[in-house]
């Protein structure tokens, strides 16, 4: 009992934040701080929709936003995450609000919370990693497709239709605008977009972000009425409250809960992995970054706020703007509570094309046309889930997209290694007997060397080829060179001796290592050979045994 608290203690200080972690603040505190600014006009207009969209109203993505944005800042694992309320979320909690009311809402927040924090507990988050670039590539493009879709409407100076998926949504902005066409939306969002990308090449340390929102503000009110804006926005913060727990209702809300953690999960890792691809010598730590999340998600509930996630549209529009600690996200989080109490009124004035715009020049800069190119040439494999993994993203949603993806990747994989596996006839060496013997031996000894992974997708090949052998006395299988053997590998080999020693061969084995020994003798798979004394460690000692069985029998 003592040694698992230890052992718990243990863990959590290595997960809990120091002071080494706002060491990189001190390098560029003025961009940090500008950074943040940026993230934070980006990231409101954000946050009302999906509050919006959530069903619990504006000012809960506001209080997410603020909450879980410090939250995950302060304990996340990632220099340059912005973490917030995201459209992927509120399609698992649509349903829930529906069935549960509010209330249920928080509880699944706070449980997710919950399982993301024993995941971490866990080392779950490491595993990310061993995501296949085409996954993670084909998925932050689809990403930056869905957020340029998203800002259709606004950029048109349309309505957002109630569509279910986001293209669909476009679509129906499109030709909303196509009966009545303005110049002002679009200009307004094409120039704020070219505004940020020829500026960054220009000056890439001035928020041209910031500067083409106020620019279009201005032009909005004195010269361009007419322009759609945020509108008023809810003032300041909730108190907090526990009053939603309903221990009661945890059974039927547990696919919820999973469904968000697995979710938050995922896409925390997967945003924080593509910053760290898009920034200069960042690491993420992604175990910590699965607790600052977990804690953020039991923080938000209590304030009224809804499931919440690291988003790579906040954490790529911060990387842009120069962010290089975790001062940036803070930052972020303060200024949209600033934002709430001071200057509603003048928020309310920011026009949605400039928004939309901001949000277009960071899907374009997210984009890495290359690096995407590249994959689509190298193989055909690659090329097929990197293809697979982007279409997924954009028709349907980013977790059926990576779980799909994966799975091709794997399949793909499998076929790859299993073709690496071989079975060989490998000829008997003349050793100290006549030629006479020699030819003699020839004829009734045969050996196999097996090759590479003897495992479920390769095994069925050795069976097919083994049986197959022509009538001689003793067959020699070295298992010397065999990489790996599972369950089913091993299986097989065992139907194989069978149905060779029904022929009347005998089978001996040699040069098998131990592991692969313990696998074949856990499921029963030649035993009788060991009782025999047909399994060897080395071929030679293999060989001098079917001698003796052949020379016996033909003396």
């Amino acid at each position: 009992m003592n040694d698992a608290l230890t052992g718990t203690l243990s863990r959590l200080r290595q997960l809990l934040p120091t002071g080494a972690d706002w060491q990189a603040a001190k390098r560029a505190p003025r961009r940090d701080l500008l950074a943040g600014a940026t993230v934070a006009i980006v990231a409101l207009p954000l946050a009302l929709a999906f509050g919006e969209t959530s069903g619990l109203g504006a000012e809960a993505g506001i209080v997410t936003a603020v909450i879980a944005g410090a939250v995950a800042a302060i304990f996340g694992g990632s220099n340059l995450q912005v973490s917030g309320p995201t459209g992927a979320m509120t399609v698992v909690l649509v349903p829930v609000i529906h069935e549960f009311g509010a209330s249920g809402v928080f509880l699944v927040g706070m449980l997710a919370g919950l399982v993301l924090i024993a995941m971490s507990f866990a080392g779950l988050g490491k595993y990310v990693k061993y995501l296949p670039m085409p996954v993670i590539e084909g998925f932050t493009a689809g990403i930056a497709v869905v957020i340029a879709l998203q800002q259709v409407p606004a950029m048109l100076g349309v309505p957002a239709g109630e569509a279910e998926r986001v293209w669909a949504v476009a679509g129906e902005a499109f030709f909303d605008y196509l009966s009545d066409p303005g110049l002002a939306a679009p200009a307004v969002a094409i120039g704020v977009a070219a505004l940020m990308l020829s500026g960054a090449r220009w000056k890439p340390g001035v928020p041209f972000s910031l500067v083409g929102v106020a620019v279009a503000t201005m032009l909005g009110t004195w010269w361009v009425p007419g322009l759609d804006t945020l509108g008023a926005i809810p003032a300041g913060l909730p108190a907090p409250s526990f009053a939603f727990v309903d221990v009661g209702a945890i059974g039927a809300l547990l696919p919820a809960i999973l469904a968000v953690a697995a979710l938050a999960a995922l896409e925390s890792l997967l945003s924080a992995t593509v910053a760290d691809g898009m920034s200069v010598n960042e690491q993420h730590d992604p175990e910590r970054e699965l607790f600052g999340q977990g804690l953020a998600n039991i923080a938000v509930p209590v304030f009224g706020g809804i499931p919440a996630t690291a988003a790579i549209a906040r954490t790529a529009v911060n990387v842009r703007a120069g962010a290089s600690s975790k001062l940036a996200a803070l930052t972020h989080s303060v200024a949209l509570l600033l934002i709430v109490l001071v200057a509603s009124s003048l928020v309310s004035k920011i026009p949605l094309a400039a928004l939309a715009g901001v949000l277009l020049a960071t899907t374009i800069r997210m984009v890495e046309v290359g690096s995407l190119w590249a994959l689509a040439r190298s193989t055909r494999g690659d090329a097929a889930v990197l293809t697979l993994t982007f279409t997924i993203t954009v028709v349907f949603d980013l977790v059926a997209a990576v779980v799909v993806g994966l799975g091709v990747a794997i399949v793909i994989a499998l076929r790859s290694v299993s073709k690496s596996a071989s079975v060989e006839q490998v000829p008997l060496e003349p050793g100290d007997h006549s030629a006479e013997e020699h030819e003699l031996l020839s004829e009734h000894i045969v050996a196999y060397r097996l090759d590479g992974p003897l495992f479920f997708a390769a095994a069925h090949q050795f069976l097919l080829e083994l049986t197959e052998v022509a009538d001689v006395r003793v067959l020699i299988l070295r298992m010397s060179r065999i990489s790996a053997i599972d369950a089913t590998g091993a299986k097989v080999l065992g139907d194989v001796i069978a149905k060779l020693e029904n022929r009347g061969i005998v089978v001996l084995i040699s040069g098998i290592s131990q592991g692969h020994d313990d696998v074949l003798e856990a499921l029963g798979a030649g035993s009788h050979l060991r009782q025999n004394g047909r399994v060897f460690a080395d071929t030679p000692s293999a060989i001098e045994y079917a001698k003796r069985i052949v020379l016996v029998s033909s003396g």
